[in-house]
């Protein structure tokens, strides 16, 4: 059996079925089959009766009596060695979901811990958006004032030209560091966003992991419940 149909409960149920099925056909063949036999055994028996001795009567008796003991212990043998085999193939059964229990949950702890860091990473990385936003807010009203303070300049006096060109380099110097602060933020956008969505990737796979942890403990209980009642027998 694959590890897909050991996981899914109707394949085994099927396989469970037709093994029903075929040991209740081997018991109604061997019960025909005895039948039969004590049956011939019978008739052989009355037809000596009345022609044999007494003698010859015993021990006709006494043969019917050990092939009788003797086909009775065979089909005991082969019934024990049938539920001997099937008892096996329950414990190898009940160690391997075991083993595949283990493996999941340590998987899904895995999953977890990569889980917590990656949101504390999405939390450090709205602090600092969130930082960055501000600075650029705050170097957005400066611009403005140094416009307008441009502006006023520019109005009072065209002779001011050497106030005006430092001036006009510092709003260059701002305007150049707004449009890198403007492409940082864009670019921690696009950062948090994919790791927005590696954090749903984790949650839904932690969430298919669940299910089929429980699917398997499902499995895991209904196995141990069908060997302890074959152990029983």
């Amino acid at each position: 059996l694959s590890v897909a149909s050991v996981e899914d409960p109707v394949v085994m149920s099927k396989i469970r079925q037709n093994l029903r099925e075929k040991h209740a056909r081997h018991i109604a063949d061997l019960r025909a089959y005895y039948d039969s036999e004590i049956q011939s055994l019978k008739q052989q028996l009355e037809s000596s009766h009345r022609t044999a001795s007494s003698e010859d009567l015993k021990k006709i008796n006494q043969n019917v009596c050990n092939l009788y003991v003797l086909n009775r212990c065979d089909q005991l043998e082969a019934a024990l060695s049938e539920a001997s085999a099937r008892i096996k193939a329950l414990e190898n059964k009940n160690n391997l979901l075991e083993k595949q229990v283990a493996d999941w949950r340590e998987r899904f702890c895995a999953i977890s811990n990569t889980s917590k860091v990656l949101q504390e990473r999405i939390e450090e990385m709205r602090t600092t958006h969130k930082e960055k936003d501000n600075t650029i807010s705050r170097l957005k009203s400066r611009l403005k004032e140094l416009e307008e303070a441009f502006e006023k300049a520019y109005k009072l006096s065209d002779n001011k030209n050497t106030r005006l060109k430092e001036e006009n380099k510092m709003f260059q110097n701002l305007l150049g560091e707004y449009e890198s602060l403007g492409k940082e933020h864009e670019r921690v956008k696009d950062t948090l966003n994919t790791t927005e969505n590696k954090l749903l990737d984790a949650n839904t796979e932690i969430s298919d992991l669940k299910r089929t942890i429980l699917k398997l403990e499902a499995q895991l209980k209904q196995v141990e419940h069908e060997n302890a009642l074959k152990l029983r027998h």
